[in-house]
C-alpha cells in the first residue's frame, strides 16, 4: 500500500486507481526468485504441495541450521508489490530466527490474485476462516508444523500494510492456531469485507466502539470459547496511506476482545520516537501493546545495526526508526522471556510473592519467593529481559525518573530454560518529568488524557475546555503531575 513517490507516481495515475478502484495497499519491493521445492537449512526456499491452496498463494520458509523440534513458528506477510524474499531480507525476522531458534513461513501473493500483489484483507471470500487466502495460510502452518515439529502453542503471525490487515483477520479467524500477532501499519480485523470499502478503512475513523470492534473478531469464529491471541500494533503518526486512527481502532478492537480498559496499564518511551502503551490482562500480563512512532510514514520500522535490539535493512517502506521485529519477538516471548502466550520453554513454576521492595529516581528493587530447583532467575521489565539473579532479589538501574515500569520474574533451571513468568507488578520511580502530547481531541480522549461531556472535550485534572470532541481539533496537553493535564498550545 502506498501513495508515496516511487510506488505510485511511476505508475501512470496509480494513486487514483488505488483509491477509487481497489482501495488496496501498495508498497514498492523487489522481485522474487523461485526456490527449491523443500527448504534447506539457513536459506529461503519455496515449499510446494502444502494443501488445496484456495487462495492461490506461494509458500516460502526459512529455518536456522539444526532447528530442534518443539520450537516456535512465525508467519510473516509482506505488503503490496512486495515479495517473500524482499520481506525476508529487510524485516529482521531471519536474524531473530537464528538468534532465538524458530522457523519463519512467508506466504506470498501475486498479480494474478490482485493487480498490486496485495493480500486481499478487504475480500470476505479471502479473509474469513477456512476460505481463500486465510485457509491457504492455515495450510502452510500445518505443513511447517509437520516439517519442523513446531510447538503448536507457540505459533504467531505478523504482517505489513495489506499483510498487516490480513494478519489481523487471521488472528480473528484462527484464535485456535495463533498465540499472538503483530499488525504493522495495518487495519483492524474485518474492517472491510468488500473491495469498495477498503479505502474508507485506510483513511477514515469508522466510529465503532471497542465492543463493536471486538464483535467483528468474535464473529469470525463464533464457536470459539478459548483465549484470544496477544497483539502488538505498530503505527506511524505520519502515515498518510493507512491513517494513524487505524492504530487506535486496532487497540480498541483487541482490548475489547480481551475485556480490558483502553486506558494504558503502563507507558514507556523507546528509541526512534516510539511510545509504547501496554494494556494488561487481569493477571497483569500485557495482552495488547500499541507502539506509536512519532512522525513515521507508511512502512515497517527497522533499525539496522549490530547492537542489542537492532535489526533489518532500510529500503522502500522499511524505515529507519526502531526494530519492530525485536520488540514484537520479545512481546511474544520468543527471546525466552516467557512473556508470550504460553510462557517460557522450561518446566519450573512461576515465582510467587513478587513485590517492589524500594524505588529511587533511577532504580527499582524487587524481591520474590524462592522456587525449588531454580538455578537462577530472569528479570523482565516491560516484557524485555533486563538481568538475572542467583538469589531472590534484584535492583534495576538506569531508569527514568517519575516513570512507571512493569516487572515479571521467571525461574531458570540448570539447563538454562526459563519457566513460567510470575504475575506482574508495577513500580514508579520517584520524581516527575513533565510530558507534552499533541494529538486530536479524539486521540487525547482515547489515550486517557482527556474526557468528554456534552460533545465537548476537557483535559483530565484541569478540566480545561478543549473544544468539540472530534478528530479535526488538535491541542497540546502538558502533564504537570500524574494524571493532571493542562492545555499548552503556546509551547511546552
Amino acid at each position: 500500500m502506498s501513495r508515496s513517490p516511487g510506488a505510485v507516481r511511476t505508475r501512470h495515475g496509480l494513486r487514483r486507481w488505488i483509491s477509487a478502484t481497489t482501495g488496496a495497499l501498495a508498497l514498492a519491493a523487489g522481485l522474487l526468485t523461485a526456490g527449491a521445492p523443500w527448504a534447506s537449512a539457513a536459506s529461503l526456499t519455496q515449499v510446494s504441495g502444502f494443501g488445496s491452496n484456495p487462495g492461490n498463494l506461494a509458500m516460502y520458509e526459512y529455518a536456522p541450521d539444526g532447528l530442534a523440534a518443539g520450537r516456535p513458528l512465525v508467519v510473516a506477510l509482506h505488503g503490496c508489490l512486495q515479495s517473500a524474499a524482499d520481506y525476508h531480507s529487510h524485516s529482521g525476522w531471519a536474524q531473530f530466527a537464528d538468534k532465538y531458534g524458530f522457523a519463519v513461513v512467508y506466504p506470498q501473493t501475486g498479480s494474478t490474485n490482485n493487480a498490486l500483489s496485495c493480500f486481499r484483507w478487504f475480500d470476505s471470500s479471502q479473509s474469513t476462516r477456512d476460505r481463500g487466502e486465510a485457509l491457504s495460510v492455515k495450510q502452510m502452518v500445518d505443513k511447517a508444523v509437520a516439517q519442523y515439529g513446531t510447538d503448536r502453542s507457540r505459533i504467531y503471525v505478523t504482517g505489513l500494510s495489506a499483510g498487516g490487515g490480513q494478519a489481523a483477520n487471521l488472528l480473528a479467524d484462527y484464535p485456535d492456531v495463533f498465540a499472538g500477532g503483530a499488525v504493522d501499519s495495518g487495519l483492524p480485523a474485518q474492517c472491510a469485507t468488500v473491495q469498495s470499502a477498503a479505502s474508507g478503512c485506510q483513511n477514515n475513523d469508522q466510529r465503532l466502539t471497542p465492543a463493536q470492534w471486538a464483535a467483528r473478531v468474535r464473529n469470525s469464529y463464533p464457536g470459539w470459547t478459548g483465549s484470544y491471541p496477544r497483539v502488538a500494533i505498530w503505527q506511524g503518526t505520519g502515515d498518510t496511506v493507512v491513517k494513524p486512527v487505524n492504530g487506535t481502532e486496532l487497540r480498541d478492537q483487541w482490548t475489547g476482545v480481551w475485556g480490558v480498559s483502553q486506558t494504558p496499564s503502563s507507558t514507556r518511551t523507546l528509541t526512534g520516537g516510539t511510545t509504547l502503551t501496554s494494556y494488561n490482562d487481569p493477571n497483569g500480563k500485557p495482552a495488547v501493546q500499541l507502539y506509536s512512532i512519532a512522525g513515521m510514514s507508511h512502512g515497517l520500522a527497522v533499525d539496522p545495526g549490530s547492537g542489542t535490539g537492532q535489526c533489518g535493512a532500510t529500503g522502500a517502506y522499511y524505515l529507519n526508526t526502531i526494530c519492530s521485529s525485536y520488540y514484537t519477538a520479545a512481546f511474544w516471548g520468543l527471546d525466552g522471556s516467557g512473556s508470550g502466550g504460553n510462557g517460557g520453554s522450561g518446566t519450573l513454576p512461576a515465582p510467587s510473592g513478587l513485590t517492589v521492595t524500594g524505588t529511587t529516581d533511577t532504580t527499582v528493587s524487587l524481591g520474590w519467593s524462592a522456587v525449588s530447583g531454580a538455578a537462577s532467575y530472569d528479570v523482565y521489565r516491560n516484557t524485555t529481559k533486563v538481568g538475572s539473579a542467583t538469589g531472590t532479589g534484584y535492583t534495576d538501574t538506569g531508569l527514568a525518573e517519575g516513570t512507571t515500569y512493569t516487572y515479571t520474574v521467571a525461574a531458570v533451571d540448570s539447563a538454562g530454560a526459563a519457566g513460567t513468568s510470575s504475575a506482574a507488578v508495577t513500580a514508579t520511580t520517584t520524581g516527575y518529568v513533565a510530558q507534552c502530547f499533541t494529538a486530536s481531541n479524539y486521540s487525547q480522549v482515547t489515550a486517557g488524557r482527556a474526557h468528554t461531556s456534552g460533545g465537548y472535550t476537557y483535559a483530565n485534572g484541569s478540566d480545561q475546555n478543549m473544544g468539540l470532541y472530534n478528530i479535526l481539533t488538535t491541542h497540546t496537553l502538558k502533564e504537570t503531575s500524574d494524571g493532571y493535564y493542562v492545555v499548552a498550545d503556546g509551547g511546552c
